[in-house]
């Protein structure tokens, strides 16, 4: 592993020189190993992890070792978690606490999606330290949308600087939650305080785009029931550098470390933070 400060000083100068490399890794990574399984998927190329719901397929798997090799070859020093590496060896996932940068992968969010032929999907990655999110690319190939967020520098989608903005002031708000069927009982028990006048809660499809859609404007929150930090690491950081924040049921930012106390919302300012943790309980 290298010095802590000269990874530091890497970093910085990452951020502003490397940006622009992870999204050409990205695109092709998408080009490579996603869209030319999209919609042409073979028997053999989707299988279950954890139950029906939860789908891998042969593009997620090398996708993301596509983008293992390619991120940590960007910023030597660097570590990689991804979700499918995790699922193989939860022991991966413990790197997001610690000291050397880290990759965060979601190779294909909204994988159900994908084997459905639905555009509505995309790839997702984060990078950090120390459990802060520095950086973030999202990009929907199937839709031709591409974000991407630097701390303290902004979020653009296809080249153009995003803002959340605020609903209007009493209205009725748009809330994606946690979709029912990846959720436990008492997950949807704590979510039921959203079906109340003035608040329209839908189930989500992709988090990734969901966090897109709030930083776009076009959704006003996200209430969700769930840590895994591949899923909310990018989306959180365009929420933020789009004027959004991100608040959970103790009051608190969600932490990619983990830990939190859950449901937690995702919302395009602070006003609709606090009034949907106030539906679900939180202070």
């Amino acid at each position: 592993m290298i010095e802590a400060q000269t990874t530091t000083e890497s970093i910085d100068d990452f951020l502003v020189h490397g940006v622009t490399e992870v999204e050409r890794a990205v695109r092709a990574a998408a080009a490579a190993e996603v869209m030319p399984r999209f919609r042409q998927l073979a028997e053999g190329d989707v299988a279950q992890k954890s139950g029906p719901h939860d789908l891998v397929t042969t593009a997620d798997r090398l996708a993301e070792e596509y983008l293992t090799r390619e991120l940590g070859a960007l910023l030597p020093g660097s570590v990689v978690v991804g979700e499918e590496a995790v699922h193989a060896d939860y022991a991966v996932y413990d790197a997001i606490g610690e000291d050397a940068p880290v990759w965060i992968v979601d190779p294909v969010d909204g994988t159900r999606q994908f084997v459905h032929g639905d555009p509505g999907f995309c790839m997702l990655v984060a990078l950090a330290q120390h459990g802060t999110v520095l950086a973030s690319w999202t990009f929907a190939p199937a839709l031709g949308e591409f974000a991407v967020a630097v701390r303290g520098k902004g979020a653009w989608l296809n080249g153009e600087a995003l803002h959340a903005g605020s609903p209007g002031v009493g209205g009725s708000i748009d809330v994606a939650t946690s979709h029912p069927d990846y959720t436990t009982d008492a997950q949807k028990r704590d979510l039921l305080g959203l079906w109340t006048d003035g608040v329209r809660p839908r189930p989500c499809g992709s988090a990734g785009l969901e966090y897109l859609a709030v930083a776009r404007g076009e959704l006003d929150a996200t209430a969700f029931s769930w840590e895994a930090a591949w899923d909310h690491a990018a989306g959180l950081l365009l929420v933020e550098e789009a004027g959004g924040t991100h608040l959970t049921k103790a009051g608190e930012p969600f932490r990619i470390t983990g830990g939190n106390a859950l449901p937690f919302t995702a919302a395009r300012d602070k006003a609709t933070a606090r009034r949907v943790m106030d539906l679900l309980g939180g202070e």
